[in-house]
């Protein structure tokens, strides 16, 4: 940490009117120490010698100083290496949502590292449970905590950070790729063992090279800041792999690192960031500002409920947590203490740890006002949007909660991208569930849908001059089916999860092509792989800002598990074993995304309206139908597959690009629009082909009509 110099403090506890900043900052001679504790009646910081799990070297001391509900104090000789927790006592008023409890040790909210893991137990709650750590949640406990709670760690932050800049992708550039820090390369044979699954391998050049062979320009790492494991899950001998349990918001979580002290924790992760922008990589951390790993008022006593629940958390009349997270609890970013943490935080892994960005889990709830409805000017977004730190880099939200009117896609404010769930369900119709109800008879919903969201869904993002760059374009994520078990799987199976395929959504718009789960059917699977090849055709060449799920550009498989959070084994890790045709799938991706770094028509950062932007007639934006005629009173008809969308390259001193998209079950002939200001055009990419090459490099002529197969894409450039 950098020190601050200090004088010495006067003789008496009271020595300040203004608390230091939050958390333990280095000063000359020691620490200034300052936590929150609004409605407390006294706190004290336990110092512990390194190595102590349980906690015989406890040496207490009270911060007498006090001012606005923090509790401060100067602590002569704390430095680097000091592990530390806190103590707070006051009232216990379970209905009055004060639930302090001196005999739990407590994390503090800002630790810059964490040593250690919770040992569940009864210990760990601040109320009495049973032998299955159930009660009524009323009755204070008087079990010590001090050998089942992770010790806060002082670290130092001098890192040799180079010459490190920021790689400064525009959005329009961006490709996302979001990926676990643990699975990308647990498996990974280019990866030395002993780094495998850890920051340090994910930085390995034999990790960087596959993300540089893609193309990707940023890579969105699931939640790597200090989180534990939910108690029935513990139960059960099972882990929460995927991350969202926050215990800190400012510390890594260390067993995500080789290295085995904190601060090498610290230092390697920064080191990971450090090499990915070498490469010019940016780092999006996915985050968990909506909850914690305290869960509901029966949950564990951790850290904020034992300081100041009142304060940290959303409770109702009778103390009760409001939950709009489906996680027992709602941190209150109402209170300016809460809404500073979570900026603070922020601030600590752009400032600290140089990453680029922030994807916001369940980012509705963050934005909840005083009357619990969303508000797109609630005081922490105008802080994000202001901040002169914060607002430079990527802020991408989740733009939902599970709360009453949780849905909000398209409602935050500039500068915000959003994840783009509308994008999602029409890509998964178009190719993937209609093409299913055809497979039965029944019609599929037509083409305009699939054409708004290919341009970038002007609908949803067409206000307040956001641009199609607002609309982060995905059609799997970790929640939910990979794009291979997608087309392989009618109903999802997550009896591996331990709660009897219950879990999980029921509703993933997917399609098994006529077998349920793997097959040796030679007809079944070549759909399968150019049902694929279609979805990642249009996610990578649509307007606005794709995202790529880890090892979906290798056909990755879950084994049908659309839920797998608990799964850190084989299910959710990377396999990089390729059949021949997961290698196939790896080069169209590549290829496909060399296309669109190639057409920059295809990466606008305004809205195409169909304007004239030539003086020879050519319109930014046209669709046409399979006749070569515009497309007219067409978009209302359910039974029209076939659209060609033309967009002018010229005036951007490019080609133009023609995507032609033939969702029916039948090859069509289709007639090519005149290219703006050229002869014809030259076939890019076909997802009818399997094994796609880099075309021939001739010129084309007109090619007049033309078949497209069925269920097929294809992308020309204008010559």
């Amino acid at each position: 940490m950098p020190r601050s110099p200090r004088p010495a403090p006067p003789p008496g506890p009271l020595t300040r009117d203004l608390p230091p900043a939050p958390g333990v900052t280095l000063v000359d001679g020691g620490a200034d120490v300052a936590v929150y504790a609004g409605h407390a009646d006294g706190v004290e910081l336990c110092l512990f010698e390194p190595g102590d799990v349980a906690g015989g070297t406890e040496r207490r001391i009270p911060l007498l100083e006090r001012a606005h509900g923090w509790w401060f104090g100067f602590v002569p000789g704390m430095g680097p290496g000091q592990r530390y927790n806190l103590r707070v006592d006051g009232a216990w008023e379970p209905e009055q949502g004060l639930r302090h409890n001196p005999a739990k040790l407590l994390l503090d909210p800002y630790a810059r590292a964490v040593e250690g893991e919770v040992t569940w137990g009864p210990e760990v709650y601040g109320h009495t449970v049973d032998a299955d750590w159930h009660g009524d949640a009323l009755n204070r406990s008087d079990l010590d905590s001090r050998a089942n709670i992770p010790r806060c760690v002082v670290v130092d932050d001098e890192f040799d950070w180079e010459d490190d800049r920021p790689p400064g992708h525009s959005r329009s550039d961006s490709v996302l790729y979001e990926m676990h820090v643990k699975g990308q390369t647990k498996l990974h044979p280019g990866v030395p063992p002993e780094l495998r699954g850890t920051y340090a391998g994910l930085a390995h050049p034999a990790s960087l090279a596959h993300l540089t062979s893609l193309g990707v320009t940023a890579v969105e790492l699931l939640p790597v800041h200090a989180f534990t494991h939910e108690p029935h899950l513990v139960r059960m001998g099972m882990t929460n792999h995927w991350g969202y349990n926050t215990l800190g918001f400012h510390a890594p979580h260390a067993a995500f690192a080789a290295a085995d002290d904190p601060q090498g924790v610290v230092d390697e992760v920064k080191g990971m960031v450090k090499l990915l922008h070498r490469e010019g990589i940016e780092v999006i951390l996915d985050v968990v500002y909506n909850h914690t790993a305290e869960q509901d008022r029966a949950g564990a006593t951790l850290s904020w409920r034992g300081l100041d629940q009142r304060a940290y958390y959303r409770l109702d009349e009778r103390g009760r947590d409001i939950d709009v997270t489906g996680c027992g609890n709602t941190l209150d970013l109402r209170h300016p203490v809460v809404c500073r943490m979570v900026l603070d935080s922020m601030r600590t892994w752009v400032q600290e740890y140089h990453v680029d960005g922030f994807r916001f889990d369940l980012a509705v709830a963050l934005g909840r006002g005083r009357g619990d409805d969303f508000d797109p000017d609630h005081p922490f977004l105008v802080a994000l949007r202001t901040d002169p730190v914060l607002s430079a880099v990527k802020l991408i939200a989740e733009p939902w909660d599970l709360g009453l009117h949780g849905w909000r896609t398209g409602q935050f404010p500039p500068p915000f991208m959003e994840w783009n769930d509308r994008y999602r369900d029409a890509v998964r119709h178009f190719w993937v569930g209609d093409r299913r109800g055809q497979a039965h008879g029944e019609p599929g919903r037509g083409i305009q849908e699939l054409a708004t969201r290919l341009a970038g869904s002007r609908d949803l993002f067409g206000d307040r001059d956001r641009g199609p760059t607002a609309s982060v374009n995905f059609v799997t994520a970790h929640d939910g089916f990979t794009l291979a078990d997608l087309t392989t799987y009618d109903r999802k199976h997550n009896e591996a999860n331990g709660e009897h395929n219950r879990d999980g959504s029921n509703g993933s718009i997917s399609w098994n092509h006529g077998v349920e789960g793997p097959t040796d059917d030679a007809a079944v699977l070549d759909a399968r792989a150019r049902t694929i090849r279609n979805v990642l055709g249009i996610l990578l060449l649509s307007t606005g800002v794709p995202m790529i799920t880890a090892g979906d550009e290798m056909g990755r498989t879950q084994g049908g598990n659309n839920n797998a959070y608990c799964q850190d084994n084989e299910i959710s890790w990377v396999d990089w074993d390729l059949a021949p045709w997961q290698a196939d799938l790896l080069e169209t991706t590549r290829r496909l995304l060399a296309v669109r770094r190639d057409l920059p028509a295809l990466r606008q950062r305004g809205w195409a309206l169909g304007r004239q932007v030539h003086d020879d007639g050519t319109r930014d934006m046209e669709w046409f139908a399979a006749d070569g005629d515009l497309m007219g009173h067409r978009w209302d008809d359910p039974g029209v597959r076939v659209v060609q969308m033309l967009v002018a390259g010229s005036w951007l001193g490019a080609p133009s690009a023609l995507l032609v998209v033939n969702g029916g079950p039948d090859e069509v002939e289709v007639v090519l629009p005149p290219p703006p200001g050229g002869k014809g055009y030259r076939l890019l990419w076909d997802s009818a082909d399997p094994t796609p090459q880099p075309p021939a490099d001739t010129d084309a002529a007109d090619p007049g009509p033309v078949a497209v197969p069925a269920t097929s894409l294809r992308v020309y450039a204008a010559c």
